[in-house]
Parts: structure tokens; C-alpha cells; sequence
């Protein structure tokens, strides 16, 4: 029996969401042959999450990437958000 690997999953902006959802099956395919144990874990990051909560990364973003075994992120940013400071 394998240990649960959990995978932060960052889609973010842009193109972002489309590759890490193709990415994310790629990743399933080989867990359920290799029995890897992989669990996904979605979270928001850059300009969705600038939109959504004020923060390109929100504190309970970054608090699932220090728990999880690995991070998948997608693409960030783009124009809407280029004129924001970067602390935003």
C-alpha cells in the first residue's frame, strides 16, 4: 500500500487551467497504473486569485503548497493584472 502524495494544484491564469487539467491526467494515468497514492488539491493563485480574494497568493494557498508533497503550476498573470503593484 502506498502513502497519499498530495499534489497542490495552481491552475492559475491564462492558458493555466487548460494544462494543468490535461497535466492532472497525465498524472492520474500513471497513479492508477503505478499506484502512486496521488490526491489533487485545488487552490487559486495569481490573477484569479487577485480577483477573488485581493491576493495573488493567498495565505491559505501557500499553507496548502508547505503540506503537500508536490506543487503543479499553471500559467500566472497576464495584461488585466500587469498594472498592479507587486505585492498585490
Amino acid at each position: 500500500m502506498t502513502s497519499e502524495c498530495r499534489v497542490a494544484v495552481l491552475a492559475g491564469d491564462g492558458i493555466g487551467p487548460e494544462v494543468t487539467r490535461e497535466a492532472i491526467k497525465v498524472l492520474a494515468a500513471a497513479d492508477r497504473r503505478f499506484g502512486l497514492g496521488l490526491t489533487f488539491v485545488e487552490a487559486s493563485i495569481g490573477g484569479a486569485a487577485i480577483d477573488a480574494v485581493g491576493s495573488a497568493l493567498p495565505d491559505e494557498t501557500l499553507a496548502l503548497c508547505r503540506s503537500s508533497q508536490a506543487v503543479l503550476l499553471g500559467a500566472v498573470g497576464g495584461p488585466r493584472w500587469d498594472h498592479l503593484p507587486g505585492d498585490a
